[in-house]
């Protein structure tokens, strides 16, 4: 049986007639986090009883979350076939109210969504990798992450959230899916989300940086970098050997970009391997000619890293000295430490405890 919300709203209309009930269906779904369509009140009994029998809803539910002290929720979905995956909500900006009271300001929110079950590239900081690569998620599965987010949180369908596709899983691994996510997304009778809102951020899969740029969905390109030189760069991310960061880099000048976007640069910060300000100025030379703003995050430790969480004092430099070349670069605060914000550590712990009881909402 397969998900109702694998399908654009033109392609259901070519299943359901007659195609205004589709339209109810979209609103019903998307609009009102109402996923049993017995509670359709507005569909006439035989053709809830044909969808019955033709589609599910969601394929997956959530398993556990975890509440940060900084707003920042971690979950685990539990797909139809019994494994897992992991999506965050991060609060990048809280309410903000004028003297009175009175709200002016919303929170602002981005979602981190999970693309594959595990992950082929095995970057050896990465949690994620360390599980293997078991499937990638249908539409419907990337799709049904942030549907059950919004509907856990109770955001109303003109709630702004942004989209980052950086959770478990290699994107441009799975692009066909990816893409038909996005299109998913960006539909105006569902979750609206513009693709301009919505961001790849990839290991550097340069052959797929060609084809996603030759679609021109609109999205922006975030580029796990992670270091300045091929030979650091194949420690750490052994798909580099094949997609060295000069083709890389040949790829992100040719990726078309909204004029008043610019590409991003992801930095994940190691002690004593990638931190030095000799680094910053390497990559300040590779970066020439390319509009780019990097973004410096410091490494999440988790149980049995090799790695060591970088000082503040680097990260201050490495970043001054890029903005004195131009080069746009902030630090992406750390969010959820307390959480197991890593991607795969609720995964992971699940594992080691699945015998005892996850603590609950008001316990965390």
């Amino acid at each position: 049986m397969n998900s109702l919300i694998n399908y654009k709203k033109e392609e259901l209309e070519e299943h359901i007639t007659p195609k205004f009930r589709v339209k109810q269906i979209y609103d019903w779904v998307y609009k009102k986090y109402q996923f049993s369509f017995d509670l359709m009140k507005n569909l006439p009994k035989d053709l809830k009883e044909d969808l019955s029998k033709n589609f599910s809803v969601l394929d997956l539910e959530i398993a556990n979350k975890q509440i940060s002290q900084d707003g920042s929720i971690k979950y685990l979905f539990t797909l139809k076939d019994a494994h897992t995956v992991e999506a965050v909500l991060l609060k990048m900006k809280g309410d903000e109210f004028d003297t009175s009271g009175k709200l002016i300001k919303e929170a602002k929110y981005t979602v981190c969504l999970s693309t594959q079950v595990g992950c082929k590239v095995g970057c050896s900081f990465c949690l994620t990798g360390k599980s293997g690569f078991i499937r990638d998620l249908e539409p419907a599965e990337i799709v049904a992450q942030m549907l059950l987010i919004k509907a856990d949180n109770n955001f109303s369908v003109e709630k702004g959230v942004n989209i980052v596709y950086m959770g478990m899983g290699e994107p441009l691994d799975n692009l066909e899916n990816v893409v038909k996510a996005i299109e998913i997304f960006a539909q105006k009778d569902g979750m609206a989300i513009s693709t301009k809102r919505q961001t790849i951020s990839t290991s550097g899969i340069s052959s797929k940086i060609d084809k996603l740029g030759k679609l021109d969905l609109g999205v922006q390109l975030a580029i796990s970098l992670h270091a300045v030189d091929n030979q650091t760069r194949d420690t750490l991310i052994p798909m580099n050997k094949a997609f060295p960061i000069e083709t890389i880099l040949d790829s992100v000048r040719a990726f078309p970009i909204d004029t008043r976007k610019r590409v991003m640069f992801e930095y994940i910060m190691i002690k004593d391997i990638n931190d030095k300000l000799e680094h910053a100025k390497k990559l300040n030379k590779l970066l020439q000619g390319i509009k780019s703003k990097v973004n410096l995050i410091y490494f999440n430790p988790y149980e049995n890293t090799e790695f060591s969480r970088p000082t503040q004092a680097s990260m201050e430099a490495f970043k001054e000295y890029l903005n004195s070349k131009g080069v746009t670069c902030t630090i992406r605060e750390s969010k959820g430490l307390d959480i197991s914000a890593a991607c795969g550590q609720l995964k992971e712990q699940k594992k080691s405890v699945s015998h005892e009881t996850f603590k609950t909402e008001e316990e965390l």
